[in-house]
């Protein structure tokens, strides 16, 4: 039996970021589109009983990098995906439990970089994440990410 792209992506988080475990990520859903990981509050709060910055940034800095996972995946391509440069703003506090998603661009995008990929053995793609839900962000992340042949 063939395991689930999510399935995948949780194995290949724990091994290949090491971090994903200690600050709790799983993967809740991919559509082929847009991916969600679930971070519990529990590992992650500060002072302030809220989400850590930094947890905030990490977990937005792997919703862009699984996005980019699942797409090289679904292509049968097994790049190294780096980051390049972000920026996040935190919007509002967070207190709970909470989602970052990531949504591929549109098709022209995604597949200018597939096309940029094959034939030059690296591409960047731009990625935005955010926790929350639309019009109530807490948190908004933007991303360059890399994908390479090792």
């Amino acid at each position: 039996m063939s395991l689930s792209p999510e399935a995948r992506l949780q194995a290949a988080l724990a091994r290949e970021i090491p971090l994903s475990r200690a600050i709790g990520i799983t993967v809740a859903s991919w559509d082929g589109r847009t991916v969600q990981l679930a971070v519990p509050l529990a590992p992650n709060v500060n002072h302030q009983a809220t989400a850590f910055g930094g947890s905030l940034s990490a977990a937005a800095t792997l919703a862009g990098w699984s996005a980019l996972w699942l797409l090289l995946d679904a292509h049968g391509l097994t790049h190294q995906v780096v980051i390049q440069d972000a920026s996040i703003e935190y919007r509002h506090p967070v207190t709970a439990d909470f989602t970052v998603a990531c949504t591929l661009p549109e098709a022209s995008t995604v597949e200018r970089f597939l096309t940029t990929l094959r034939e030059r053995a690296r591409a960047r793609l731009e990625l935005v994440a955010t926790v929350g839900s639309p019009g109530r962000e807490q948190v908004s992340f933007q991303g360059r990410y890399v994908a390479r042949r090792p």
